[in-house]
C-alpha cells in the first residue's frame, strides 16, 4: 500500500536526515555508557603529568602507577568495545517514531488487514495515511541522553574532567610529553643523553611565583632569601654535576645519581651552575627580607567607662604575621607620695595581642587596640608600652613609648574614689596593707554621714578584717581577693542602684542599634522601641530616687541643661519616625546622642531658682535674639527673591504672596512695615552683634576666645550680606546670611562652654568621656529646636506648636522640590533652590 501511496513515500523520504541524526545520537549514548571509564582514565593521566606528579614519585612507584593505568585503560577499552553496538536503521526509526504521537512512521509502513476491495475502506485508509504523513513531517531527532550517573555513582568522570580543565589552565602541558626522562631506569641514559631541570621556589609568604631555571635566559636574576633551589638530573650519573655558593648550609656536592634531587636554600648572593652537557650558570642576587616596622599612630586615650584605646600602624615588605603590646609599670614617672612612696612589687609585664586585619593586605595597615584594663594594677598609673610585630621570617620590629597614665575607669564619688585609691596602694605593694586598713577604718567611721550604700559599707568592713587578719604580711592570693572586694564596693558606691537600670538601658539601646544596622522588620523595631521605653522609664525612676534635693545644693548661676521625660519621649518618637522613613543613619546618630545625654545626665529635685540673671545668661539671651532676628531677615530675603521671579507666588501660600505685593507697592522693593530696607535691617543686626561681642563674658579661656572668633566671623558674613543686599544680589546675600547664622550658632555653643568652665560647673572634659571632644554644635537639641531662654534642654514651645513646626518643615521641603522641578523658572532661582535642597 505504501508503494502505491506517493504522499507516504514522500513523507518517509523527508525523514532521512532526522533518522541519521537520531542514529548518531543513539551511537553517542551507547559510546558514552561503554567508554566513559576510558576517557576518564585518559584525562586523569594527562592531568597528573601536566601537574608533574611523576616528578614527585620515586621511579618504582611511578612504574607501578603507570602499569595500573595502562592495565585499567586496556581492560575498560576491551569491555567497551564488546558492549558497544552500532545502532541500526530500525533502531533509529523506532526511537524517532516514539517521539511523535501515534507512531506515524510505523503507520506509514502498514497495510490494511481487511477491506482491500472495499472502496469506502480504502478511502478511510488513505485519509489515515495522510494524517500520519502530516505528523511525520513535524518529527525531529531527539536529544541523546548522555547521562551515565547511574553507572558512575561517585562522579569519577566529572573529577577527571575538572582536573583536565585545571591542568589546561594552570598546568605545564608542554611537559606532558617529556616522560622519557622519568621512565628511564636508574643507571640508564635516555635516548637524548643526560639532561637536567631545576626550580627556584620563593617562600610562600612572599606570594611570588616559582622560577623554572631551564626557561631563564639571563645570566643574572634576583630571588628572595629563603628560596628553595631544586636541581634534578636525568641520564648519565657522571656527566652532570651541580655547583653552588648561595647556601651556607652543608649539602651534597658534585655529581648526583639519576634518582636523586639536589635541594639547597638561598641564604646569600652567589652562583649556581649545572656543569656538563647542556649545563648553565647563573648569578643569583639574594634580596633580603626587611624587618617589619611599627609605631604609635596616636595618643593613648580612654573610652568610657574604662576602656583603653591605642592606635598603631605596622608595615612590612611582605606581610606582618603577628604582634603584641607589652605594658610595663614606670615607677620613676609616678607621683611617689602617700601609698606610692614605697618601692613597688615586681610584676610581670602585661602582654596584649595586637589586632590584625581580617581581610586585605598586611603589608601596611593601621589598627586600634581596645582593652578594658580598669581592674589591672597598672590602671591610671604611668606605664611604658612596647609594641612588637613579627613577620614570617621571624624578624621583629619594635617601638617603645612612655605614657603618663594607662587609661582606666575613673571614679567621681568621693568615697568610691578613696576606696579605689586604697586598692591601688595595696596592689602597688603589700607593705601598704597596715596603712590601707587604717585609712579604710577612717573612711568607714560614722557611715551614716558619708555612705549611701549599706552593701558597699559591709564589703569595705570585710576587706578591713581580711587585711588585719594577716598579722605580719598577706599573701598574693589574699591581696588579690581584697582588691576584688574593694573594686566591687567602689562600683556600688559610684553607680548605686542605677547599675542594673543603666545596664538594661544600654542593652536595649545596643539591641535597637543592631536591629537598625541589620534592617529588621517594622514589628521587630516596634518591639525593641517598647523595650527601650521601659528601660528608659526604669532608669529615669532610679535617677530621680538617687537625686539630691535641690534645697541642699548650692545656687548654680551658670548655664545648665535640663532634660524632661517629654523631651526624651519626643526624641524616641523622632527616632521611630526616622526608622519608618528609612533614614537609618540619622536614626542611629540621634540614638547615640540620646545615649550620651542619658549617661552624663544628673537629675535634681526642687525648683530651678528664681534669682537674678547672670551676665552669662543675659549674653546668651541677647545672642539668641540676634540669631532669631537674622533668621527672620533671611526668610524675608528669600521671599523677596521669590517675588522678583514669580510675582503673585511669593511666600509659602497665597496670603504671604499678596502681602508681599502690597508691601512692594507702597515703597521700594525690600521695605518692611517700618520702612527699612533689607540692607538697613542687616546693618542693624550687625551693630547689635558688635555691641554684644564687646561685652562678651567668659573671655580669657580657650572656649571664650573661640566664641569671640566665631562671633567675629558671623559679623564679617553679615557685612558681606549687607553689601550684597545693597547691590540687589539676593542669592549671594542668602549664602552670606547662612554663613552668619552658622557661625553665630557655633559661637553660642562655645560661649556656653566657656561660661560653664568659668562658673566651675564643668571642668574641662568633665561630663564627657575620656578622650572625647566637646560638641561643637549650636545651642539646639538633637531635634533641631532652639534652646529655651532659661537654658533648659528643649524648647519653651508647646508640643502642638512643635508638631506644627515639623509639619511645616515637611511642607516647605516638598514645595522646594516642586519648584526646583519647574525648569521654566529663572536659572538663578533654580540654582538657589538646588543649593537649599543640598543642605537636606
Amino acid at each position: 500500500m505504501t508503494d502505491r501511496d506517493p504522499d507516504a513515500r514522500a513523507a518517509l523520504d523527508g525523514l532521512k536526515r532526522q533518522i541519521s541524526l537520531t542514529r548518531l545520537g543513539i551511537a553517542a549514548e551507547r559510546g558514552a555508557r561503554a567508554f566513559w571509564p576510558v576517557w576518564s582514565i585518559v584525562l586523569a593521566a594527562f592531568s597528573a603529568l601536566a601537574f608533574r606528579v611523576a616528578d614527585a614519585l620515586p621511579p618504582p612507584m611511578f612504574w607501578a602507577a603507570a602499569a595500573l593505568t595502562v592495565m585499567a585503560f586496556a581492560w575498560f577499552l576491551v569491555r567497551g568495545i564488546r558492549r558497544f553496538c552500532w545502532p541500526t536503521l530500525t533502531d533509529a526509526r523506532k526511537r524517532l517514531d516514539a517521539t511523535v504521537p501515534g507512531s506515524p512512521i510505523a503507520a506509514l509502513g502498514d497495510t490494511p488487514a481487511v477491506g482491500r476491495d472495499d472502496p469506502a475502506a480504502q478511502a478511510v485508509w488513505r485519509a489515515h495515511l495522510a494524517r500520519m504523513a502530516d505528523r511525520v513531517r513535524n518529527a525531529r531527532a531527539p536529544r541523546p541522553d548522555l547521562d551515565v550517573s547511574a553507572r558512575d555513582p561517585f562522579a569519577l568522570r566529572l573529577i577527571a574532567a575538572t582536573a583536565f580543565a585545571v591542568a589546561i589552565l594552570f598546568g605545564a602541558t608542554n611537559r606532558v610529553g617529556d616522560v622519557s626522562s622519568i621512565v628511564v631506569g636508574p643507571g640508564q641514559a635516555s635516548s637524548g643523553g643526560p639532561s637536567w631541570e631545576g626550580w627556584i621556589e620563593p617562600p610562600l609568604y612572599t606570594g611570588r611565583p616559582s622560577l623554572y631555571l631551564n626557561d631563564i635566559d639571563r645570566d643574572r636574576f634576583e630571588a628572595p632569601v629563603g628560596s628553595r633551589i631544586t636541581i634534578r638530573f636525568y641520564g648519565s650519573d657522571d656527566e652532570l654535576s651541580f655547583r653552588q655558593t648561595v647556601s651556607t648550609r652543608p649539602g651534597p656536592e658534585g655529581s648526583l645519581p639519576t634518582d636523586a634531587a639536589q635541594n639547597v636554600t638561598l641564604d646569600r648572593s652567589g652562583e649556581i651552575a649545572v656543569e656538563g652537557p647542556g649545563g648553565r650558570a647563573w648569578h643569583v642576587s639574594a634580596t633580603p627580607d626587611a624587618a617589619p616596622t611599627v609605631n604609635f599612630d596616636g595618643p593613648l586615650e580612654g573610652v568610657p567607662p574604662g576602656q583603653m584605646q591605642m592606635p598603631y600602624a605596622a608595615a612590612d615588605d611582605n606581610a606582618v604575621l603577628s604582634g603584641r603590646a607589652i605594658i610595663r609599670l614606670d615607677p620613676s614617672a609616678a607621683d611617689r607620695r602617700f601609698g606610692l612612696l614605697v618601692e613597688p612589687e615586681d610584676r610581670e609585664p602585661l602582654v596584649l595581642d595586637l589586632p590584625m586585619p581580617f581581610s586585605g593586605s598586611r603589608a601596611e595597615f593601621s589598627e586600634l587596640l581596645i582593652e578594658d584594663l580598669s581592674q589591672h594594677p597598672f590602671a591610671n598609673l604611668p606605664v611604658t608600652v612596647s609594641l612588637e610585630v613579627t613577620d614570617h621570617a621571624g624578624q621583629i620590629g619594635t617601638a617603645t613609648e612612655s605614657f603618663g597614665r594607662l587609661p582606666g575607669r575613673r571614679f567621681f564619688d568621693p568615697v568610691a574614689n578613696a576606696v579605689i585609691e586604697m586598692r591601688r596602694d595595696l596592689l602597688w605593694s603589700r607593705e601598704n596593707a597596715p596603712r590601707v586598713a587604717q585609712i579604710l577604718r577612717v573612711i568607714t567611721w560614722q557611715p551614716e554621714a558619708r555612705w549611701t550604700d549599706e552593701g558597699a559599707y559591709r564589703l569595705v568592713r570585710t576587706a578591713i578584717q581580711r587585711l588585719e587578719s594577716g598579722v605580719d604580711s598577706i599573701s598574693e592570693e589574699l591581696r588579690d581577693e581584697i582588691a576584688g572586694i574593694l573594686w566591687e564596693a567602689a562600683i556600688m558606691l559610684e553607680e548605686g542602684d542605677l547599675a542594673n537600670a543603666l545596664e538594661n538601658l544600654r542593652r536595649a539601646q545596643d539591641r535597637l542599634a543592631e536591629a537598625m544596622r541589620q534592617g529588621a522588620s517594622d514589628e521587630e523595631i516596634a518591639q525593641l522601641m517598647q523595650e527601650l521605653r521601659e528601660a528608659m522609664n526604669e532608669y529615669m525612676r532610679e535617677l530621680a530616687e538617687n537625686a539630691e534635693p535641690g534645697a541642699d545644693q548650692p545656687d548654680q548661676s551658670g548655664e545648665t541643661m535640663e532634660l524632661s521625660m517629654s523631651d526624651i519621649e519626643e526624641m524616641m518618637r523622632r527616632i521611630e519616625e526616622l526608622i519608618q522613613e528609612g533614614r537609618m543613619a540619622e536614626a542611629q546618630q540621634l540614638m547615640e546622642q540620646l545615649r550620651q545625654m542619658l549617661e552624663n545626665m544628673q537629675v535634681t529635685q526642687g525648683g530651678n531658682g528664681d534669682g537674678p540673671r547672670t551676665p552669662g545668661q543675659q549674653a546668651m539671651e541677647g545672642l539668641q535674639d540676634t540669631l532669631r532676628d537674622q533668621q527672620d531677615l533671611s526668610d524675608d530675603s528669600f521671599r523677596e527673591l521669590q517675588d522678583q521671579f514669580s510675582p503673585g507666588q511669593g511666600g509659602s501660600n497665597g496670603e504671604n504672596g499678596a502681602d508681599g505685593q502690597a508691601e512692594q507697592g507702597e515703597g521700594r522693593p525690600g521695605q518692611g512695615e517700618d520702612g527699612r530696607s533689607l540692607a538697613e535691617r542687616q546693618q542693624d543686626i550687625l551693630r547689635q552683634l558688635q555691641e554684644q561681642a564687646q561685652n562678651l563674658p567668659g573671655l580669657g579661656s580657650e572656649a571664650g576666645e573661640e566664641a569671640l572668633r566665631r562671633l567675629q566671623e558671623a559679623g564679617r558674613a553679615m557685612d558681606d550680606a549687607a553689601d550684597a543686599l545693597e547691590d540687589g544680589n539676593l542669592p549671594g546675600a542668602l549664602d552670606d546670611q547662612s554663613r552668619a547664622m552658622e557661625a553665630l550658632r557655633e559661637g553660642m555653643g562655645q560661649l556656653g562652654r566657656a561660661l560653664a568652665q568659668e562658673q566651675g560647673m564643668e571642668e574641662p572634659g568633665q561630663g564627657l568621656a575620656d578622650g572625647e571632644a566637646a560638641p561643637d554644635g549650636p545651642m539646639r537639641d538633637p531635634l533641631g529646636r532652639q534652646a529655651g531662654s532659661s537654658g533648659a534642654f528643649g524648647t519653651e514651645e508647646g508640643f502642638e506648636r512643635r508638631e506644627d513646626a515639623y509639619r511645616r518643615a515637611r511642607e516647605l521641603l516638598e514645595e522646594l522640590r516642586r519648584r526646583s522641578a519647574e525648569q521654566e523658572r529663572p536659572d538663578v532661582e533654580l540654582d538657589y533652590l538646588r543649593r537649599l535642597l543640598d543642605q537636606f
